[in-house]
């Protein structure tokens, strides 16, 4: 069932993806060659606690850190580590806060030094996606007007979409309904409603959009080893159009 949040319930959820959003701002500044990815994680763990949200990611179905740190061919849900990045390097830094019962959600992409011109494109591309979703988060579509937007502008640049890793909506929960793939066709599925709220979050390959899972049940990979990049925000349907909360 999707749970429809009133206006006076999205203004609540602001504060946790503002926190999301600030945690992005702050961080940024930090990223470059010789930062290891678990210092990343350490930065947001603090900055999180100190605008006053709690963490939510360690511990959750028993993942060992506060954020998820994917790198190079790495798609999502990579584990922080005493890894350190390298120039040329693309980070995906996924970041869940909570506030006051509300959870706010988002990833970005960031190159590391200088990146080699195939990075920027894939990470251009995915923003794009990302961008040309939210457009078309509008009350009385469908999800398949997102889901067709991301698919076409991916494919007609040579990038695939990744299936098997799904957005979803959002509130009180991390993960509520609709779960639904990246991919689709304009005017099919659910009707999109004014209160609903929930992540929008292209993930973009270089290669096949197949992916495999590493032992330690979290990592997951490109099948083909080829780069991987992902924007996602927390959006919320309004009368007005679509109202990004994790805007930065």
């Amino acid at each position: 069932m999707i749970l429809l949040k009133s206006p006076r319930q999205i203004e609540e959820m602001k504060p946790a993806s503002q926190i999301v959003a600030d945690c992005f701002r702050e961080v940024a500044k930090l990223i470059e060659p010789g930062i290891t990815t678990r210092e990343i994680n350490n930065f947001v763990a603090r900055h999180i606690t100190k605008l006053g949200g709690k963490q939510f990611t360690k511990g959750y179905n028993g993942f060992p850190a506060e954020t998820c740190t994917s790198v190079n061919d790495v798609v999502a849900h990579g584990i922080p580590s005493n890894r350190a990045l390298k120039d040329g390097d693309l980070l995906k830094l996924d970041i869940v806060a909570e506030y006051g019962g509300w959870f706010g959600d988002s990833c970005w992409s960031y190159a590391v030094g200088q990146v080699q011109p195939e990075v920027q494109k894939l990470m251009k591309i995915t923003k794009e996606c990302l961008e040309l979703g939210i457009a078309q988060a509008l009350p009385g579509g469908r999800l398949g007007d997102i889901t067709s937007a991301i698919q076409q502008h991916a494919e007609a640049n040579g990038f695939s979409v990744v299936r098997d890793l799904l957005a979803h909506g959002i509130g009180r929960s991390l993960h509520e309904e609709p779960n639904y793939e990246q991919i689709g066709v304009a005017g099919k599925g659910i009707r999109l409603k004014e209160g609903m709220v929930f992540t929008i979050e292209p993930m973009l390959n270089e290669g096949t959009f197949r992916i495999t899972i590493d032992d330690d049940q979290w990592t997951a990979r490109t099948a083909d080893g080829k780069l991987s990049a992902q924007y996602e925000h927390t959006i919320a349907i309004t009368q007005d159009g679509p109202l990004v909360l994790t805007a930065q």
